[in-house]
């Protein structure tokens, strides 16, 4: 199995695995393996997912919907890690197995990234970088895009300095071009796969809506520094967009990153709920605009259609030949 691992071609955000550099991989099996962070982050993670797995409060549908499925640890060989010995990873499912052409969104959620007493370099290292990107304005932040033209097969993946950069503006535009066809050349802005991707019953804005409804009553948790990980296959989003199509049906929604999870003490989790909404409120707009310019569309084609009509009308009257009335 060793000899099958990979770093996972559409990652986005976070390290990626190399010679001389420990980072997730997959084995195209279905499985991801994420090692485990240094100090005491690594065994954290672990530790919640072990817990969170057997939570009796946790709802099923919550746990089997937006969580990756915990398979334990494993020891892998790493040539990167100390001495070159087997080093521990996490085991999960890998969120984007069975999509032939991914499209990633890596979204990190919340205007405050670090958990309670976290040591003050750390909190200071946090906060600039909250304040340097739209966590602090917005309540979240776009990590890595991944976007595939179903068409030729570009690939759109804007670089890191580019998303760290952004304003709000800029979060607009790269959530809009997260569902465009336009991923490799143009402006990249025609949206047309937000009906398909973000809208329907299984499109990103219901399940986050979803979402939204067990963190305004969970109290079992606080999610620092946690992620949301958007996921469809631009192959079946094109040709359900293609056919009007609601939903292609695999779009995936999922939170990652739990190093930073601290026990919810009772109260409710209001830093990741804000930026939930925040986010929600984003997409909703996008939907919005994108429906009401399709509404557009079909009402000028109307009154076209209308037009012609009373055009033709006219010219029957002026004969005088009634027989030629459309009925």
């Amino acid at each position: 199995m060793a000899s099958d691992l990979r770093p996972p071609e559409h990652q986005v955000a976070g390290h990626r695995a190399s010679a001389d550099k420990l980072g997730p991989l997959v084995d195209g099996e279905g499985l991801f393996y994420k090692p485990l962070q240094a100090g005491e982050r690594g065994e954290h993670e672990a530790a919640f997912y072990a817990a969170f797995t057997a939570h009796p409060a946790v709802p099923p549908r919550v746990r089997g919907a937006f969580f990756p499925r915990f398979h334990g640890t494993r020891l892998l060989p790493a040539p990167a890690s100390p001495g070159g010995a087997p080093y521990p990873h996490i085991v999960l499912d890998d969120l984007l197995a069975g999509l032939q052409s991914p499209c990633v969104a890596d979204v990190k959620i919340g205007a405050c990234t670090w958990p309670p007493r976290s040591p003050d370099p750390y909190v200071a290292k946090c906060l600039a970088k909250d304040r340097e990107t739209t966590s602090a304005l917005l309540g979240f932040r776009v990590s890595g895009v991944r976007v595939v033209d179903a068409r030729d097969g570009d690939v759109w993946r804007p670089d890191r300095s580019e998303l760290k950069g952004m304003d709000a503006a800029g979060v607009h535009r790269v959530l809009r071009r997260y569902v465009s066809t336009c991923g490799g050349s143009g402006d990249g802005l025609d949206c047309a796969l937000a009906a398909a991707v973000y809208g329907g019953e299984g499109g990103v804005l219901a399940q986050l809506r979803e979402l939204k409804a067990w963190f305004e009553v969970q109290t079992l948790y606080h999610f620092y520094s946690a992620s949301i990980l958007f996921g469809y296959d631009a192959n079946a989003a094109a040709a359900a967009a293609a056919s009007s199509s609601s939903a292609p049906g695999g779009v995936r929604v999922k939170l990652v990153d739990f190093a930073h999870v601290d026990d919810g003490e009772g109260v409710i989790d209001h830093n990741f709920l804000g930026g939930l909404c925040s986010l929600i409120k984003f997409i909703g707009d996008i939907v919005a605009e994108v429906t009401e310019k399709a509404s557009n569309i079909v009402y000028l084609q109307m009154s076209h259609i209308k037009r012609h009509q009373m055009e033709r009308k006219s010219q029957v009257f002026e004969r005088g030949n009634f027989t030629e009335l459309p009925v």
